[in-house]
């Protein structure tokens, strides 16, 4: 069986320079025009200061649940790689329980019952750009403070939950679905946050790549952007 933190750290072990993740953003707002790209090695930074900030301030474990209110993104990626490494559970909606709220939203945040991250999607952001609610971490400021290297205190068990989505749930023994081609470079433009994390998941398991266009773009650019990052799609 083949766990998320397994995944990457395959991609680690086979080649951590080479690009694993590339997101082109096209949406209104502060964040349009970036293109970002992490390696392996770069994602695994990101991945071990999330896990241990799960695992450090919020007790994040098996049998804990994440909700994460992200679209696809680079850091929605990390988060959801911090949540498998720790042994907790994924929820992409609120009809399971959750923990921990992890979070673009201020007010969404500062309604929680449950402790909660603001994350601010901006590449080269320090610190939120609107106003923290109260008990709130600020992904941009807070993060960084946090390890580069990371230990799980526990490990999940096959049958724990790994993730919850449309009221399916997935345990860790079933979450790891590898792509049929090795080595695949393929370019998303899906919205949907559990369609973007499973292929991921996917083409990572086989040794590939994933190139995210997000917002809407003509098919002539996204084309062009196929053509250039080598990938497949959309």
């Amino acid at each position: 069986m083949t766990r998320p933190a397994d995944v990457l750290q395959q991609m680690l072990r086979s080649d951590s320079a080479k690009p694993r993740i590339t997101t082109y953003d096209d949406t209104d707002g502060p964040t349009r025009g970036e293109r970002i790209e992490l390696s392996a090695r770069v994602l695994s930074n990101w991945v071990s200061k999330a896990a241990n900030a799960l695992q450090d301030e919020f007790d994040v474990a098996p049998g804990s649940v994440v909700h994460l209110d992200l679209p696809p993104h680079w850091r929605t990626a990390y988060w959801a790689l911090a949540t498998w490494s720790v042994g907790g559970a994924v929820a992409l909606d609120d009809t399971e329980p959750a923990d921990l709220l992890v979070t673009t939203a201020p007010d969404a945040a500062a309604a929680s019952d449950s402790p909660a991250v603001l994350v601010t999607l901006a590449g080269l952001a320090r610190a939120a750009a609107v106003p923290v609610p109260s008990g709130v971490m600020d992904e941009a400021k807070e993060l960084s403070t946090h390890g580069d290297q990371f230990a799980a205190w526990e490990e999940p068990a096959d049958d724990d939950l790994a993730l919850v989505h449309g009221g399916g749930r997935t345990a860790y023994a079933e979450v790891v679905v590898p792509h049929a081609s090795a080595g695949e470079r393929r370019h998303l433009t899906t919205t949907s946050t559990a369609d973007f994390l499973a292929a991921c998941l996917a083409l990572w398991a086989s040794d590939g790549s994933v190139v995210l266009s997000r917002g809407a773009a003509p098919a002539d650019v996204l084309a062009d952007r196929s053509r250039t990052e080598g990938a497949v799609g959309p």
